[in-house]
């Protein structure tokens, strides 16, 4: 991971806790130590370590030390060129890994997830992948949450990228405040850091504790640990331990060092106050610093060993991760083993090697760019644009391959139709089948936009799950609540046509992963809150009718039932004025049948379930149906499977996204027989 660069080695002597020699090898070889936690945890253990937390905090200790260093010498701060010089040290290392995954991405990855690891490669250009991470995290639409992406570790790196923008920006700001009220130029940085410490931290539990998945990706819950190297820089040339102190305080920090993964599960509780642990850790080795004892830890962290894999652990942290995920995806595996793993850590070890000889040395000692800053920002981009070439270029040839498919006859993409009586087969040999794989994750079913006006509930957990269409109230010929989870939104691709045509206000409060059913002891406390503001809000909107998901079917299984409560809700919208539309869930899978049709052809007996094993025999809405006052009911059964079997491509569509959605494209072409059941099971007039 990126730190600031040391300079060139003295010849190493003993010093106290902090050398007098601007460079420190123990902490070269600590940083050595973290990376080494990371890879082997990562790969042999399948855990989150520990480790990228002490090289947070080993980055702002170094960072500090530079800028004190600049005041205490009188130079200026100069952050514009501080920032070119520092990133186009970091750069080159990244486009070459994001170069390497992405061709790695298309030769071992299925197309399915070629648009997401694109979209990572952008995020961790330009480092903002955290926050990217931070939305994917509490969005249920995002990409099968089960598949790590190649370009996940690159959140780390963009928190450093923006703290590497920050912190020169307190240390110039100080500087001209010190000088200025003549004040103490380290002490005033003391409080400033002390603050932050003392915020974020706070922050950063409370934000774990209600929402660890995406406080674990957030920029000001970990400037703590920023900040705590800071203040270890700032604050250590006061203290003064003797060596047998120095020498536990040593071994003490690297025993909790490489324990912490061990015995916390460290991806479900960080970045809380249990990160303590590990970087308070690399606190203890770093205050003890050089000891000059031979039972000094330093002695080991200082080795030729260490201290080269120190030169090459930025690189080294670049390349494993892809080269794991992209190993397992390829493999089918879940895990690496002792032997593949082992494989996997030489390979990373190579690459790492070759890239900081090759790339990453050759460009840091060039000089040309370092005698303009105009040079250094020619050097930068040059980096940019060779990383963002294919990535343009790929997405370009999206863009031509989407308005390809657009001009597409409807005889070559008939989708569901080629399951009605008397279809004739006219697809050419040269069609497209739609959507192209690479844009199937984000084939979601969408109303225009956000509610306004009148449909806007005052709960917020519904605004932010609040869709609508363009018809305005006053020209609504009828009014329809659409309620439930993604089940039902993917509805939107027929029922959103077919209103906008009658002229009908469709409203969607859905939030995934949560049936729309009463208050349920076994649903998660969220669900049952949004149902119930749900429940509330259509009673106060009063719509002619509510449109829903009534069963739910199990993955690659007949057991088919009627959602929880099913007769309840219904009965209490009737006894509102209100009628349900219910349709039946379509069959789910255990397995990704768009991807298997993608590996195996879709004519594999592999990629094709036999109805009567997807689904009940016999719809569970029999068992109600005539016990309701004003209730329809839907089955497009018959649109999905052929009466045998489930195809996972019909009528050259795709029919699923992944394991249980529907895609937007296959239902849209369920649109008119869709329309034609609807008026039929409701008695609507056209």
């Amino acid at each position: 991971m990126p730190t600031i660069p040391t300079p060139a080695r003295p010849t190493r002597r003993a010093s106290g806790p902090v050398a007098k020699s601007k460079f420190r090898p123990e902490i070269q070889g600590l940083r050595s130590l973290a990376v080494l936690m990371v890879v082997t945890y990562h790969v042999w253990i399948g855990r989150v370590s520990g480790g990228v937390d002490v090289f947070l905090l080993i980055s702002a200790f170094l960072m500090t030390l530079q800028f004190t260093g600049r005041y205490k010498q009188r130079r200026s701060m100069d952050l514009l060129r501080h920032w070119l010089h520092l990133f186009r040290r970091l750069l080159p290392g990244v486009v070459v890994v994001l170069l390497g995954t992405m061709a790695a991405t298309f030769a071992f990855l299925p197309p399915t997830r070629w648009v997401e690891v694109v979209h990572q490669a952008w995020a961790s250009l330009f480092y903002f992948e955290n926050w990217l991470l931070q939305t994917l995290a509490v969005n249920y639409y995002a990409t099968d949450h089960s598949l790590a992406s190649p370009l996940q570790h690159f959140w780390s790196l963009s928190i450093q990228g923006q703290v590497f923008i920050l912190w020169p920006v307190i240390f110039a700001v100080m500087a001209v405040v010190c000088r200025k009220f003549d004040l103490r130029y380290r002490a005033s940085l003391a409080y400033v850091f002390a603050l932050i410490f003392v915020a974020s931290l706070a922050y950063s539990v409370i934000f774990t504790a209600t929402n660890q998945a995406v406080a674990y990706f957030d920029t000001f819950a970990r400037l703590w640990e920023f900040a705590l190297g800071s203040l270890v820089a700032l604050i250590l040339p006061a203290l003064n331990f003797s060596r047998p102190v120095r020498v536990v305080m040593g071994w003490v920090g690297v025993v909790a060092m490489l324990s912490c993964g061990i015995l916390l599960q460290v991806q479900t509780a960080f970045p809380g106050f249990v990160a303590l642990w590990p970087t308070l850790a690399a606190v203890a080795v770093i205050a003890a610093g050089q000891t000059g004892s031979r039972f000094g830890v330093d002695r080991i962290l200082s080795s030729r060993f260490l201290v080269r894999l120190g030169d090459n652990s930025y690189a080294l942290y670049l390349w494993h991760w892809p080269i794991l995920v992209i190993a397992l995806a390829w493999s089918g595996k879940d895990h690496a083993g002792w032997l593949s793993g082992t494989v996997i850590i030489a390979l990373s070890l190579v690459l790492a090697f070759l890239t900081t000889k090759y790339v990453e040395k050759p460009f840091r000692e060039w000089a040309w760019p370092e005698v303009k800053r105009r040079r250094a920002a020619v050097a930068i981009a040059v980096c940019l644009a060779v990383a963002c070439t294919p990535l343009l270029g790929f997405q370009y040839k999206q863009y031509l391959d989407q308005k390809a498919a657009a001009t597409q006859a409807f005889n070559d993409n008939p989708g569901a139709h080629a399951l009605l009586p008397g279809y004739v087969d006219l697809v050419s040999a040269d069609a497209k089948t739609l959507p192209t794989a690479e844009q199937l994750p984000e084939d979601w079913a969408r109303l225009s936009g956000p509610c306004e006006a009148d449909a806007r509930p005052d709960e917020k957990i519904l605004q932010e799950n609040c869709q609508q269409n363009s018809v305005p109230d006053e020209e609504s010929v009828k009014d329809i609540v659409v309620l439930g989870d993604s089940h039902s939104q993917q509805w939107l691709a027929a029922l959103g046509p077919l209103a906008e045509a009658q002229r009908w206000k469709v409203t969607a409060l859905l939030l995934g992963g949560c049936h729309f059913m009463p208050d349920n002891a076994d649903a998660d406390e969220g669900c049952n809150d949004f149902n119930a503001e749900a429940a509330k809000y259509v009673s106060a909107q009063s719509p002619d009718a509510v449109f829903m998901v009534g069963t739910q079917a199990s993955p690659s299984s007949p057991d088919e039932q009627l959602v929880y409560g099913f007769e309840q809700t219904v009965t209490n919208f009737n006894d509102l004025g209100i009628q349900v539309v219910a349709i039946r869930d379509n069959p789910r899978y255990d397995y990704n049948v768009t991807e298997c049709a993608l590996a195996k052809g879709v004519d594999s007996a592999d990629c094709k379930s036999d109805q009567q094993d997807v689904l009940a025999a016999e719809s569970p809405f029999a068992a109600v149906q005539g016990m309701f006052g004003n209730a329809a009911f839907l089955d497009m059964t018959d649109l999905l499977c052929n009466g045998v079997q489930c195809p996972s491509v019909v009528g050259n569509m795709f029919v699923y996204l992944d394991d249980n959605h529907l895609s937007r494209t296959y239902v849209t072409s369920m649109g008119d027989m869709f329309a034609e059941r609807w008026f039929a099971a409701t008695g609507w007039a056209r």
